[in-house]
Protein backbone atom coordinates (compact mmCIF):
# COMPACT_ATOMS: atom_id res chain seq x y z
CA UNK A 1 0.00 0.00 0.00
CA UNK A 2 1.20 3.49 -0.73
CA UNK A 3 0.58 6.47 1.54
CA UNK A 4 -0.30 9.96 0.43
CA UNK A 5 -1.76 13.14 1.88
CA UNK A 6 -4.90 14.70 0.43
CA UNK A 7 -6.48 17.99 1.48
CA UNK A 8 -10.28 17.87 1.70
CA UNK A 9 -12.84 19.87 3.69
CA UNK A 10 -10.05 21.83 5.38
CA UNK A 11 -8.26 18.70 6.65
CA UNK A 12 -4.96 17.13 5.60
CA UNK A 13 -5.92 13.45 5.32
CA UNK A 14 -3.19 10.82 5.37
CA UNK A 15 -4.41 7.95 3.20
CA UNK A 16 -3.39 4.38 2.48
CA UNK A 17 -4.12 3.27 -1.05
CA UNK A 18 -3.78 0.51 -3.59
CA UNK A 19 -4.98 -0.11 -7.11
CA UNK A 20 -4.87 1.50 -10.57
CA UNK A 21 -5.00 5.29 -10.67
CA UNK A 22 -7.61 5.19 -13.44
CA UNK A 23 -9.88 2.74 -11.59
CA UNK A 24 -13.15 3.78 -9.94
CA UNK A 25 -12.68 5.08 -6.41
CA UNK A 26 -13.43 2.82 -3.44
CA UNK A 27 -13.31 4.97 -0.30
CA UNK A 28 -12.89 2.93 2.91
CA UNK A 29 -13.60 4.66 6.23
CA UNK A 30 -12.55 3.27 9.62
CA UNK A 31 -14.07 3.69 13.06
CA UNK A 32 -12.98 3.67 16.73
CA UNK A 33 -10.65 2.45 18.13
CA UNK A 34 -9.29 1.81 14.70
CA UNK A 35 -7.09 2.99 11.83
CA UNK A 36 -7.12 2.47 8.05
CA UNK A 37 -4.76 -0.48 8.59
CA UNK A 38 -7.79 -2.65 9.35
CA UNK A 39 -8.63 -2.36 5.64
CA UNK A 40 -5.29 -4.02 4.78
CA UNK A 41 -7.01 -7.21 3.61
CA UNK A 42 -9.72 -5.46 1.60
CA UNK A 43 -7.61 -2.88 -0.25
CA UNK A 44 -5.69 -5.43 -2.35
CA UNK A 45 -8.90 -7.34 -3.10
CA UNK A 46 -10.49 -4.13 -4.35
CA UNK A 47 -7.37 -3.32 -6.35
CA UNK A 48 -7.51 -6.75 -7.99
CA UNK A 49 -11.12 -5.99 -8.92
CA UNK A 50 -9.97 -2.81 -10.67
CA UNK A 51 -10.75 -0.25 -7.98
CA UNK A 52 -8.50 2.53 -6.74
CA UNK A 53 -8.98 1.73 -3.06
CA UNK A 54 -8.21 4.53 -0.60
CA UNK A 55 -8.45 4.37 3.21
CA UNK A 56 -7.89 7.69 5.03
CA UNK A 57 -7.11 8.27 8.67
CA UNK A 58 -10.26 10.07 9.81
CA UNK A 59 -10.06 13.68 10.96
CA UNK A 60 -7.98 14.00 14.12
CA UNK A 61 -6.36 10.56 13.85
CA UNK A 62 -2.63 11.13 13.28
CA UNK A 63 -1.11 11.60 10.81
CA UNK A 64 -4.29 13.30 9.55
CA UNK A 65 -4.66 16.80 10.95
CA UNK A 66 -6.75 17.82 13.95
CA UNK A 67 -9.48 20.26 12.84
CA UNK A 68 -9.17 23.74 14.27
CA UNK A 69 -12.95 24.06 14.52
CA UNK A 70 -13.22 20.90 16.66
CA UNK A 71 -16.12 19.56 14.60
CA UNK A 72 -16.75 15.79 14.77
CA UNK A 73 -20.50 15.50 14.13
CA UNK A 74 -21.68 12.89 11.66
CA UNK A 75 -22.68 15.56 9.17
CA UNK A 76 -19.12 16.85 9.04
CA UNK A 77 -17.82 13.29 8.67
CA UNK A 78 -20.17 12.83 5.71
CA UNK A 79 -18.88 16.07 4.18
CA UNK A 80 -15.33 14.80 4.66
CA UNK A 81 -16.20 11.69 2.63
CA UNK A 82 -17.76 13.76 -0.15
CA UNK A 83 -14.78 16.14 -0.19
CA UNK A 84 -12.38 13.19 -0.37
CA UNK A 85 -14.36 11.88 -3.34
CA UNK A 86 -13.79 15.24 -5.03
CA UNK A 87 -10.11 15.53 -4.08
CA UNK A 88 -9.37 11.98 -5.24
CA UNK A 89 -11.06 12.49 -8.58
CA UNK A 90 -13.98 10.17 -7.95
CA UNK A 91 -16.95 9.94 -10.28
CA UNK A 92 -20.38 8.32 -10.29
CA UNK A 93 -18.83 4.85 -10.31
CA UNK A 94 -17.26 5.37 -6.89
CA UNK A 95 -18.24 3.17 -3.95
CA UNK A 96 -18.07 3.99 -0.25
CA UNK A 97 -17.35 1.46 2.50
CA UNK A 98 -17.53 2.29 6.21
CA UNK A 99 -17.07 0.48 9.51
CA UNK A 100 -18.31 1.83 12.87
CA UNK A 101 -17.93 5.65 12.70
CA UNK A 102 -17.08 5.14 9.05
CA UNK A 103 -20.49 3.50 8.64
CA UNK A 104 -22.21 6.56 10.08
CA UNK A 105 -20.25 8.80 7.73
CA UNK A 106 -21.24 6.51 4.86
CA UNK A 107 -24.97 6.76 5.60
CA UNK A 108 -24.74 10.55 5.51
CA UNK A 109 -22.50 10.82 2.44
CA UNK A 110 -24.50 8.32 0.39
CA UNK A 111 -27.79 10.08 1.14
CA UNK A 112 -26.56 13.69 1.02
CA UNK A 113 -24.67 13.51 -2.28
CA UNK A 114 -25.94 10.27 -3.85
CA UNK A 115 -24.65 11.02 -7.36
CA UNK A 116 -21.11 10.49 -6.08
CA UNK A 117 -21.63 6.88 -5.01
CA UNK A 118 -22.81 3.83 -6.96
CA UNK A 119 -22.95 1.46 -3.99
CA UNK A 120 -22.54 1.75 -0.21
CA UNK A 121 -21.23 -0.91 2.17
CA UNK A 122 -21.44 -0.56 5.94
CA UNK A 123 -20.45 -2.75 8.86
CA UNK A 124 -20.93 -3.00 12.64
CA UNK A 125 -23.26 0.01 13.07
CA UNK A 126 -26.71 -0.22 11.43
CA UNK A 127 -28.91 2.72 10.41
CA UNK A 128 -30.06 4.47 13.57
CA UNK A 129 -33.73 4.03 12.68
CA UNK A 130 -33.24 0.28 12.44
CA UNK A 131 -32.00 0.07 16.03
CA UNK A 132 -34.75 2.24 17.48
CA UNK A 133 -35.37 1.58 21.17
CA UNK A 134 -33.32 -1.63 21.09
CA UNK A 135 -30.23 0.45 21.79
CA UNK A 136 -31.66 1.27 25.23
CA UNK A 137 -32.03 -2.34 26.35
CA UNK A 138 -29.92 -3.04 29.44
CA UNK A 139 -27.47 -5.39 27.75
CA UNK A 140 -26.68 -2.85 25.03
CA UNK A 141 -26.37 0.03 27.50
CA UNK A 142 -23.94 -2.16 29.42
CA UNK A 143 -21.87 -2.63 26.26
CA UNK A 144 -22.07 1.10 25.50
CA UNK A 145 -20.88 2.35 28.88
CA UNK A 146 -17.79 3.90 27.27
CA UNK A 147 -19.95 6.35 25.29
CA UNK A 148 -21.20 7.89 28.53
CA UNK A 149 -17.75 7.80 30.13
CA UNK A 150 -16.45 9.76 27.13
CA UNK A 151 -18.78 12.63 28.04
CA UNK A 152 -16.73 13.27 31.19
CA UNK A 153 -13.55 15.28 31.68
CA UNK A 154 -11.82 12.10 32.88
CA UNK A 155 -12.09 10.34 29.52
CA UNK A 156 -8.73 11.37 28.05
CA UNK A 157 -6.91 10.35 31.22
CA UNK A 158 -8.78 7.07 31.51
CA UNK A 159 -8.04 6.01 27.93
CA UNK A 160 -4.34 6.96 28.05
CA UNK A 161 -3.44 5.47 31.44
CA UNK A 162 -1.11 2.44 31.56
CA UNK A 163 -0.03 2.73 27.91
CA UNK A 164 -3.58 2.92 26.55
CA UNK A 165 -4.58 -0.45 27.96
CA UNK A 166 -8.16 0.82 27.49
CA UNK A 167 -7.68 0.30 23.73
CA UNK A 168 -6.41 -3.25 24.21
CA UNK A 169 -9.37 -4.12 26.42
CA UNK A 170 -11.92 -2.72 23.96
CA UNK A 171 -10.46 -4.83 21.16
CA UNK A 172 -10.56 -7.92 23.40
CA UNK A 173 -14.13 -7.26 24.54
CA UNK A 174 -15.53 -6.30 21.14
CA UNK A 175 -13.89 -9.12 19.15
CA UNK A 176 -13.81 -12.05 21.62
CA UNK A 177 -11.05 -14.57 20.97
CA UNK A 178 -9.27 -12.44 18.36
CA UNK A 179 -5.72 -11.19 18.95
CA UNK A 180 -6.08 -7.52 18.10
CA UNK A 181 -2.81 -6.44 19.69
CA UNK A 182 -1.19 -5.35 16.41
CA UNK A 183 -4.21 -3.30 15.40
CA UNK A 184 -4.51 -1.81 18.89
CA UNK A 185 -0.84 -0.75 18.62
CA UNK A 186 -1.64 1.17 15.41
CA UNK A 187 -4.48 2.94 17.21
CA UNK A 188 -2.15 3.92 20.07
CA UNK A 189 0.23 5.51 17.57
CA UNK A 190 -2.60 7.44 15.93
CA UNK A 191 -3.91 8.73 19.28
CA UNK A 192 -0.59 9.20 21.10
CA UNK A 193 -0.74 13.01 20.92
CA UNK A 194 -3.22 14.54 23.39
CA UNK A 195 -4.92 16.52 20.66
CA UNK A 196 -5.52 13.37 18.60
CA UNK A 197 -6.89 11.47 21.59
CA UNK A 198 -9.17 14.41 22.33
CA UNK A 199 -10.33 14.34 18.71
CA UNK A 200 -11.26 10.64 18.84
CA UNK A 201 -13.23 11.17 22.04
CA UNK A 202 -14.73 14.31 20.49
CA UNK A 203 -16.68 12.15 18.04
CA UNK A 204 -18.64 10.76 20.99
CA UNK A 205 -19.13 14.13 22.63
CA UNK A 206 -20.62 15.42 19.38
CA UNK A 207 -23.32 12.73 19.65
CA UNK A 208 -25.04 14.72 22.40
CA UNK A 209 -24.36 18.21 21.09
CA UNK A 210 -27.40 18.60 18.85
CA UNK A 211 -27.36 19.57 15.16
CA UNK A 212 -24.17 21.30 13.97
CA UNK A 213 -24.22 25.07 13.48
CA UNK A 214 -22.97 24.79 9.91
CA UNK A 215 -26.04 24.50 7.62
CA UNK A 216 -24.38 22.11 5.16
CA UNK A 217 -23.17 19.81 7.94
CA UNK A 218 -26.63 19.93 9.53
CA UNK A 219 -28.19 18.95 6.20
CA UNK A 220 -25.71 16.10 5.74
CA UNK A 221 -26.39 14.88 9.28
CA UNK A 222 -30.14 14.93 8.66
CA UNK A 223 -29.62 13.04 5.39
CA UNK A 224 -27.89 10.28 7.35
CA UNK A 225 -31.23 9.50 9.01
CA UNK A 226 -32.91 8.91 5.65
CA UNK A 227 -32.64 5.98 3.24
CA UNK A 228 -29.93 6.49 0.64
CA UNK A 229 -30.96 5.49 -2.91
CA UNK A 230 -28.01 3.19 -3.65
CA UNK A 231 -28.13 -0.58 -3.18
CA UNK A 232 -26.27 -1.23 0.07
CA UNK A 233 -24.62 -4.17 1.77
CA UNK A 234 -24.67 -4.33 5.56
CA UNK A 235 -22.35 -6.70 7.46
CA UNK A 236 -22.41 -7.56 11.16
CA UNK A 237 -20.45 -9.97 13.31
CA UNK A 238 -22.63 -12.49 15.15
CA UNK A 239 -20.42 -12.17 18.25
CA UNK A 240 -20.03 -8.38 18.21
CA UNK A 241 -19.25 -7.26 21.77
CA UNK A 242 -19.84 -3.59 20.98
CA UNK A 243 -23.15 -3.65 19.13
CA UNK A 244 -25.14 -6.79 19.92
CA UNK A 245 -26.64 -8.67 17.00
CA UNK A 246 -30.04 -8.51 18.72
CA UNK A 247 -29.91 -4.71 18.60
CA UNK A 248 -29.47 -4.08 14.87
CA UNK A 249 -33.14 -4.56 14.00
CA UNK A 250 -34.64 -4.97 10.51
CA UNK A 251 -31.72 -3.34 8.70
CA UNK A 252 -32.82 -4.19 5.17
CA UNK A 253 -36.08 -2.30 5.76
CA UNK A 254 -34.02 0.88 6.02
CA UNK A 255 -31.90 0.33 2.92
CA UNK A 256 -32.70 0.84 -0.76
CA UNK A 257 -34.15 -1.93 -2.95
CA UNK A 258 -31.50 -4.44 -3.97
CA UNK A 259 -29.73 -4.20 -0.61
CA UNK A 260 -28.52 -7.13 1.49
CA UNK A 261 -27.71 -7.91 5.12
CA UNK A 262 -25.06 -10.52 5.93
CA UNK A 263 -24.26 -11.82 9.42
CA UNK A 264 -20.74 -13.20 9.77
CA UNK A 265 -20.71 -16.14 12.15
CA UNK A 266 -17.79 -16.41 14.56
CA UNK A 267 -16.84 -12.75 14.13
CA UNK A 268 -17.06 -9.78 16.47
CA UNK A 269 -16.95 -6.04 15.96
CA UNK A 270 -13.80 -5.95 13.84
CA UNK A 271 -15.13 -8.57 11.46
CA UNK A 272 -13.07 -7.35 8.50
CA UNK A 273 -9.81 -8.38 10.21
CA UNK A 274 -11.25 -11.40 12.02
CA UNK A 275 -12.80 -13.05 8.97
CA UNK A 276 -11.23 -11.12 6.08
CA UNK A 277 -11.72 -13.70 3.33
CA UNK A 278 -15.41 -14.17 4.08
CA UNK A 279 -16.11 -10.47 4.57
CA UNK A 280 -14.17 -9.42 1.49
CA UNK A 281 -15.78 -12.13 -0.68
CA UNK A 282 -19.17 -10.64 0.20
CA UNK A 283 -18.02 -7.08 -0.50
CA UNK A 284 -16.38 -7.82 -3.84
CA UNK A 285 -19.35 -9.99 -4.89
CA UNK A 286 -21.78 -7.19 -4.09
CA UNK A 287 -19.70 -4.50 -5.83
CA UNK A 288 -19.20 -6.52 -9.00
CA UNK A 289 -22.64 -8.14 -9.31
Amino acid sequence: MDQRTVKANGIEFACLGEGPEDGPLALCLHGFPDTPHTWRHLLPRLADAGYRAVAPYLRGYAPSSVPEDGRYDTGTLALDACALHEALGGDGDAVIIGHDWGAMATYGAAAFQPDRWRIAVTAAVPPQRSMGERFFAFDQLHRSWYIFFFQTALAEYGVAVDDFVFIDRLWAAWSPGFDGSWDAAQVKKALAAPESLGAAIGYYRAMFAGPPDDPEAAAAQAAGDTTAPQPSLYLHGADDGCMGIEVIGPVVDHLAPGSEVVVIEGAGHFLHVEKPDEVNDHIVRFLTA
